[in-house]
Parts: C-alpha cells; structure tokens; sequence
C-alpha cells in the first residue's frame, strides 16, 4: 500500500494544479478570443456586426433574433465613454464583461425608460468626469454588448440607423 501512496498524493496535487490552472486561465483565454471576433472596429470603438447566421457566428451559438453592437475594450489608458441609445419600442440591452468574462454591468430599455444614456467604465483609481454614472473594473480589457431584439430579421435595415448611434470611445478629459 505504501508504494502507491507517493504517486497518488502527486496525481493529487497535479490535479488540482491543473483544475486551478483551468479556473484561472480559460476564462481570460475566451475574452481574447471574444474581443478578436467582435472587434471589426478595433478596441475601443463601437463596432455594429452584421446579423448572425448558420454561416456568421463570431461566438458561440449567437441569437438569429438578436442584432449585436460590441465594443471591446482596453482602459489600460484611461476610462471609457460607452452611449446608448435605445430602439423605440425594441428591446435593448448593455452588458459589460471584465476581462475574466464575468458580467459587471447590465442595463435594458426599461430600466433606461426608454431614454439614450452614458456609463463611464474606468478601473479603480482612474479619475472620472464629476456627476457620471461610473462601472468600476478590476480588468483592463473586456467587452460591451449591446443587443437589439428583432421581430423579423428583415427590419435590421428600419433600425439599423438608430442603432449605429450607440458609440464608446475614450474619455478624452475626465475632470
């Protein structure tokens, strides 16, 4: 019995350094791999995607229904100005992803009364302008999905405009 105990107690331990290792990494691997597949438009602007098809899936399993806005993004320079605008009598949605890909933030139409509003994304620490709705991050990097639900794909092109008026970009002067 001795003899087997050296080598269990190591595929013990190399277990669970490779369980922990998984935890660790996988998920700032997938965001890497997330923000290279949105990120037409580059880091820190808001890129508008096409619709999804059994053809066009740059994530997993994304909704046909759904028109996707994604803005990846670095603040390793500074916060982050992310504007929404709602599609009148759509359902809208912001979700805000930390480079871990945990959620951070998530607002939709109604919470936003149907109304175009502004989150400022910053690390702690970073200076922020006075007064501004702020989501504070312990991630340099990550992505902001907007999702625009569809009755039929078809009135993508109704909507498309209003849409595009949703924008991130850098905080230029934040006081």
């Amino acid at each position: 019995m001795r003899n087997w105990l050296g080598p269990l107690i190591a595929g013990m331990i190399l277990a669970a350094v490779t369980a922990w290792t998984a935890i660790v990494v996988i998920p700032y691997g997938l965001m890497n791999v997330a923000m290279e597949r949105l990120g037409q438009g580059g880091v820190n602007r808001m890129s508008h995607g096409n619709l999804a098809t059994p053809a066009r899936q740059p994530v997993v399993r994304p909704s046909p229904d759904l028109a996707y806005s994604s803005c990846p993004y670095d603040l390793s320079d500074g916060p982050l100005a992310i504007d929404v605008t709602p599609v009148d009598g759509r359902y809208s949605s912001l979700s805000i992803f930390d480079g871990a890909t945990d959620v951070i933030f998530v607002r939709n139409d109604i919470e936003a009364e149907g109304k175009p509003y502004r989150v400022i994304l910053a690390r702690n620490g970073q200076p922020v302008p006075p007064g501004a709705e702020v989501v504070r991050t312990n991630h340099d990097k990550g992505i902001a999905l907007i999702r625009l639900l569809l009755q039929d794909p078809s009135e993508i092109g109704k909507l498309d405009a209003v849409r595009r008026q949703s924008s991130c970009a850098p905080v230029t002067n934040p006081n």
